[in-house]
Parts: structure tokens; C-alpha cells; sequence
């Protein structure tokens, strides 16, 4: 039994409360109340603190020189690894949760009863300022009705304040029902609720070295899917839209405004300049260009709802049998086509870290990666052998392009071998002939002849094919040049810069010369190259 929390019992509490989310993980997914709102809220939990423990591991015997305390220290570095691998609105409302704990307790001597009840009272306004419309029968309310527990226990004896706060976090949980007409209507709890009751009977257990008693939730009741209704956030919204955003106090504070009048379930924590962002809204584009405006922004994800809700009840455990794809690309069009895909999208010229946070956030044992550049590929393949060895499986598909990936993409199959798949998507790509069009930046002397600042180039393959000085014409040429060489599909992805009508146009040539091809023209967003073209 502990008088006081120090450095050690943090990095136990850490461990054994993932372990807890681990071992719950399936059942806080089946309490969402919305077919898989924000992905799985176990499955965000235990990437989250699955996150919040690698920074443990990797830094706890370091100190700095601010003054804060061992356990100071090490709460802060628990904070600041569930803030950078926080998934869904769950996460990143857990991952402010544990900041306000940290730093709460950053300098404090020592942390007893009264240092730990205002440390979760400082934890529950962290939580409720990070969230634009606080909504209760959440985890907000047990956060709360914690601190709440927490402070009336009026004493310096940690055993009983850690008891007094599990216990009022888990009648409140009891209660959430009462608060939110959808959880009644399902006959369930609060899912993120009861992730944090978890962690706080994880720090019981720590603290007293015994286990708190406490019955599992009723498991949900069967309910049709017509009559579900969206955990956090309104239905009428499609995308989830998660970042880290690297920018200032003020530049946040913009974006606050901007992504309330974009969308709703919107979540906005940071510290020391780095900000996880989560909102639900239906133009992905502009939720990732407001982050953009405001800072820098990394590691994007974007779920659509509808995906995940036609897959729930017949989708596979995430861990350990799952699969999944993360694609590196550039461009809010081409994010969302992907996203609609099922992939998750990491923005272009990633690090092998930033590739293999992103394989390990999928949660899934098996993962194919699509570069979309021959520069990723390198890349990629050392994101797959770090992934190897922690036990995920990783094929890298050498996708050069976009049309690439969305021709891979389309073939996937479940039901077939990992490995098999593997081989028809590679098949797919490899069988998809891409070409890319741009202006020339400078003088150079290419394999089509000399080009001029200005010129229009069309690149087949990534050589020069074409120098125009029109774009239509040349886009138009260019297409005319790979169907000549067969093809029955071309897709056609306009850049952010691209003349309004320029795929209209393209499109109505194709259909004028070539009258058994197949178009499909999407709004991309990439910058720097006005189209891009895949002939199938």
C-alpha cells in the first residue's frame, strides 16, 4: 500500500490500466450506441494509453531541469504521449484529462489524498474547456462526478481519496442512462465512461494493492441499426477528422471558431505548442485547409461514419486478426477518396516514424502501405521492418501515384489470404498507368526536348512525354497518348490550382474519341500538378 504516488506507481498505474482497457476492450466497442462512432471507443482508449506508455518506457529516468518532481515528470510524460497518439473523441478528451493530473501535480512534493482530489478536479475542467459543447452523461460527467467524489473525502490519505473517486466515477457511469436519452434507448452506459472508470480502478489497485469488486455494465441490448443513434455529435454529419496541429495559442483559438461553424463533436487539446484536433464535419477539405491556415498540420485521419457503420456487426476484432491500409498522399480530395476507401491517409513526405505511428494506430496485425512516390518508398519499407518487429505485419505495395493506390484499393478483398491480397492489389496498381501534368518551374533539357519557365509538362511514368503551351491541349494530348496503348478505364484527379471545367472538358474529349472508355473525375486537391491521370 502506497502513502504516496510517486514515479514508479505512474508508470504501474499506466500499465495496469492499459492492461484493464485491453482486457475490455471489446466490450466498451459494443457499448457505442452509434454503429463504430469515432472508430471504437476501447479500441481509441487502448491506442491511446498504448500511446501514453511507449512515452513511459522510453523517457521515464530522464529529468529536466524545470523543477517538476520524479512523478511530476513522468505524469507529464504520460500526458504528452496520450496527447500525440489520442484517437477519437474519447482519446483525445483522456489524453486532457491526464494533463490537467499532470500538471496538477507537476511540482507537488508529494501526492497524497488532497494533492490527488485537486489534481482530478483540475483534470475535470481540462476536460470540459477542451470540448466546444460539453454534453453530460459522457466521460465528461464522470471525470467530474471523480473530482466531486474525490475533494468530499476530505483527507490526505490517498488509498481513500483514489477509493472515493472510483467509486463516484462508477455510480455516475450507473447514471449516464438518466442523462442521455440515446444511451437508454440502447441500454447501455457511456463507453468512454467506462474506459475511465477502468483507469481509475487501475489506480485503486495500484495504490491499495487490492482490486476493486465492481460488476461489468449490462451488455447492450440488440437493437436494429435503423434505431441507433451517433454516441457524440449529430448524424448529420459524415467525416471524422483527426490531426495533430503544430501552431500558436492564437492561431488555435481561430481555428476553434472556424471548425464550430464547420461541424460539431469538436475537440481541440495541446500543450507547449502541440494540439490534437478531432472534429465530425462533411468538408474534409476545409476542416485540413483551416488546420493548415492555423499551423502545421500531421498525422490527418479522416473516417466516414457510413463505412464503418455498414461494416459494424460483421467487421473483424481490430486486434489481433484485422487488416488495414495506410496510404501516404497529398490533397483533401484524394484524403477523402481514400478515407472512403477505408485507408488511413498520412500527409505526403512522411518520416518512418510518422508512417509507423500511423501502421500501429490502425490496431490491426496486417497492414499494406501505398506510397504513392518512389521517394515513400524507402521509407515505407523501414516503417514496415520497425512494424515487424513489434509483431505487425506489413506488405508495402510500390505504388507511384494516387490513380495507383485507388486501382490497388479496389480490388481488396477480405476473404482472401493477406498474402494473396497483397499480390492482386500490387497486380492492380502495377496493370494502372499513371501520368501527372505541371508547369515547368525552369529551363531544363528533358527527353521530349528543351522546356521553358512556364511550359506545360505531361509526365507518363514519371519521364517527360509532352511540352505544351496550353493546358487543355495538353492534357488532352497526353490522355490520347496512353489510350492509344490500350485502356478501358482513366481517372482523372484535378489539383488544387487546375482551371475551373478543366476534368469536365477532359472528360468530354475522352467520351468524343474514345467512346468505349470509361471516366471518372474527382476533385483531388493535390497542389503543384493540375491533374493527374490513370489509364486502366
Amino acid at each position: 500500500m502506497l502513502e504516496t504516488l510517486d514515479a514508479a506507481a505512474v508508470r504501474r498505474w499506466c500499465a495496469s490500466g492499459l492492461a484493464a482497457l485491453q482486457r475490455h476492450q471489446g466490450e466498451i466497442d459494443d457499448l457505442n450506441v452509434y454503429p463504430v462512432p469515432d472508430g471504437d471507443t476501447g479500441t481509441n482508449l487502448v491506442l491511446t494509453l498504448t500511446s501514453a506508455q511507449q512515452a513511459l518506457a522510453m523517457d521515464l529516468e530522464t529529468l529536466p531541469d524545470d523543477g517538476h518532481t520524479p512523478h511530476g515528470h513522468a505524469l507529464r510524460l504520460m500526458a504528452r504521449g496520450a496527447l500525440l497518439g489520442a484517437r477519437g473523441n474519447s482519446g483525445v478528451i483522456l489524453s486532457q484529462i491526464l494533463r490537467g493530473f499532470a500538471d496538477a501535480l507537476a511540482a507537488a512534493p508529494a501526492v497524497r489524498g488532497r494533492q490527488l482530489a485537486a489534481a482530478l478536479a483540475d483534470a475535470a475542467t481540462a476536460a470540459y474547456a477542451a470540448v466546444a459543447h460539453p454534453v453530460e452523461g459522457t466521460l465528461l460527467t464522470v471525470v467530474a462526478a471523480a473530482a466531486r467524489a474525490a475533494e468530499q473525502a476530505d483527507t490526505d490519505d490517498l488509498r481513500a481519496v483514489a477509493r472515493e473517486a472510483a467509486g463516484g466515477a462508477a455510480r455516475a457511469l450507473a447514471r449516464t442512462p438518466e442523462q442521455l436519452p440515446a444511451l437508454a434507448r440502447a441500454g447501455v452506459v457511456d463507453a468512454g465512461g467506462r474506459g475511465l472508470c477502468l483507469l481509475l480502478d487501475a489506480l485503486v489497485e495500484v495504490v491499495t494493492g487490492e482490486s476493486p469488486a465492481r460488476p461489468a455494465p449490462a451488455p447492450p441490448a440488440v437493437r436494429p441499426p435503423a434505431t441507433a443513434v451517433r454516441e457524440t455529435g449529430s448524424p448529420a454529419y459524415a467525416y471524422e477528422v483527426q490531426y495533430l496541429l503544430d501552431a500558436t495559442d492564437e492561431s488555435v483559438a481561430r481555428l476553434r471558431g472556424e471548425l464550430d461553424g464547420l461541424g460539431d463533436s469538436l475537440v481541440i487539446v495541446g500543450d507547449g505548442g502541440t494540439w490534437n484536433v478531432h472534429v465530425h464535419v462533411n468538408d474534409v477539405g476545409a476542416a485540413v485547409e483551416a488546420g493548415v491556415v492555423a499551423g502545421r498540420p500531421h498525422r490527418i485521419t479522416v473516417t466516414r461514419f457510413a463505412d464503418q457503420a455498414a461494416a459494424a456487426g460483421t467487421r473483424p476484432a481490430p486486434l489481433p486478426d484485422g487488416r488495414a491500409a495506410v496510404v501516404v498522399a497529398t490533397g483533401a480530395g484524394i484524403a477523402e477518396l481514400f478515407a472512403a476507401e477505408g485507408a488511413t491517409v498520412v500527409p505526403a513526405n512522411p518520416s518512418t516514424g510518422e508512417l509507423l505511428d500511423a501502421i500501429r494506430a490502425t490496431g490491426a496485425a496486417r497492414v499494406v502501405v501505398l506510397p504513392n512516390d518512389p521517394n515513400t518508398q524507402s521509407v515505407a519499407s523501414a516503417a514496415a521492418r520497425e512494424a515487424h518487429r513489434l509483431g505487425v505485419k506489413v506488405s508495402v505495395v510500390p505504388t507511384r501515384s494516387p490513380v495507383q493506390a485507388l486501382a490497388a484499393l479496389a480490388v481488396r478483398d477480405p476473404k482472401r489470404r493477406f498474402e494473396d491480397d497483397v499480390i492482386a492489389m500490387a497486380e492492380a496498381a502495377g496493370a494502372c498507368r499513371y501520368a501527372e501534368v505541371c508547369h515547368a518551374s525552369k529551363e531544363a533539357l528533358t527527353v521530349a526536348g528543351p522546356c521553358r519557365p512556364g511550359d506545360v509538362l505531361a509526365l507518363v511514368e514519371g519521364e517527360v512525354h509532352l511540352i505544351g503551351a496550353d493546358l487543355l491541349d495538353t492534357c488532352t494530348a497526353m490522355v490520347d497518348r496512353m489510350l492509344g496503348g490500350g485502356g478501358e478505364l482513366v481517372t482523372l484527379l484535378c489539383g488544387a490550382d487546375a482551371p475551373a471545367g478543366l476534368a469536365d472538358r477532359v472528360r468530354e474529349h475522352v467520351e468524343r474519341s474514345w467512346p468505349f472508355v470509361e471516366v471518372q473525375a474527382y476533385e483531388g486537391g493535390q497542389p503543384h500538378y493540375p491533374l493527374l491521370v490513370g489509364v486502366e
